[in-house]
């Protein structure tokens, strides 16, 4: 399964520098990782994941698959976009094609870069009122095949700054929408790019711009996230403990991302490879099965299924089984996150 990210935000707020930082992420990762970058403006990161090495030790196998993030670096929106203004309907169309949008804020101040906004709020409000102009001229089109009367609703909650979600959430009013792909009714977190001298302070800063937008969250700097990839892990630490600061902002932001999107993943542990798999929370065992290889869901039989935990602890499948800490699940089973399966199929 797919997952897109796009970093999307005005001009010079720092959206090719975190782009930047993830890609060394990825880099410093790809002695064991696949990875690819697709385009000059998108690169394919991976999910951390600490249980992944711990399986591989136990099963012996140096490959390593984790679940991976496309990113996309969208060029800066300016206001007007909507209409044509800067990159215009290209910016917009870019938007479109992914499934979740990091809205990126300035909140720093340097004189070597050239300011466009004006608060982290006001510039917010500035990024959703194009997405909501544009959402407007697709709906207005398609409003005289509507017989339903939804798109009419859309469009009025559209022209109140809003309203697109909740008419959304009403069971049975999706069909009129789904082909029109409205870029106000995708999930969002909000990134704010701090000076490094506030980072101590990124708790409220996160708290302080949730109550006034009732977005996600996260506050980090971008310009210290690509200068934490050249150093040791052991270096890195002991700068975010100088700087008062718990972990890296990378590793939230993945994580952030794959939980907005009610995705999780389970695993699957062998001496060929070692790796995770991503679902949509909830789904059972032969959909997850089917993420493997499509033949698999139609010819499922049954799952072997191990919690990680036991998985490690006793040494691989034969010691959990050993242990009473292996089961066989059947066609309703609902596939958890910290699943390792092994699918029985038919021939």
């Amino acid at each position: 399964m797919s997952l897109s990210v796009g970093i999307v935000g005005l001009p010079n707020v720092g959206k090719s520098t975190l782009f930047n930082a993830l890609l060394k992420k990825q880099q410093a990762l790809a002695a064991n990782y696949p990875f690819a970058t697709i385009e000059p403006n998108v690169g394919i990161v991976p999910v951390p994941d600490e249980r992944l090495a711990k399986l591989a030790e136990v099963v012996e196998t140096e490959k390593i698959i984790p679940s991976t993030i496309e990113f996309v670096d969208i060029a800066g929106l300016v206001a007007g976009a909507a209409k044509g203004e800067g990159l215009g309907n290209q910016f917009l169309t870019h938007i479109r094609e992914v499934d979740l949008i990091c809205f990126m804020l300035r909140d720093f101040a340097d004189a070597d870069v050239v300011g466009t906004g004006l608060d982290p709020v006001t510039d917010l409000e500035v990024l959703k009122s194009e997405l909501i102009l544009k959402d407007i001229e697709s709906v207005e089109k398609k409003m005289k095949e509507d017989k339903s009367g939804i798109l009419k609703e859309v469009y009025e909650g559209l022209n109140e700054g809003g309203g697109v979600k909740e008419v959304l959430s009403e069971e049975g009013k999706t069909g009129e929408i789904e082909g029109l792909f409205l870029l106000t009714n995708k999930p969002s977190i909000v990134i704010v790019n701090v000076g490094e001298e506030n980072l101590n302070k990124a708790h409220g800063i996160e708290k302080e711009i949730h109550e006034k937008t009732q977005e996600y969250v996260l506050a980090l700097n971008a310009k210290l996230e690509n200068e934490l990839n050249e150093l040791s892990n052991k270096d890195r630490q002991e700068y975010l403990r100088l700087l008062g600061v718990e972990s890296s902002g990378l590793d939230k932001i993945i994580g952030v991302c794959f939980e907005r999107l009610g995705l999780s993943s389970f695993l699957t542990a062998g001496v060929k490879e070692v790796r995770a798999w991503t679902i949509k929370k909830g789904i059972r065992a032969p959909v997850a099965a089917g993420v493997i290889h499509t033949d698999f869901e139609k010819k499922f039989i049954k799952a072997k299924v191990a919690d990680c935990g036991d998985f490690v602890k006793y040494k691989g499948w034969k010691g959990a089984s050993e242990a009473g800490r292996v089961r066989m699940e059947g066609k309703d089973y609902v596939v958890k996150g910290d699943d390792v399966i092994e699918f029985m199929v038919g021939g």
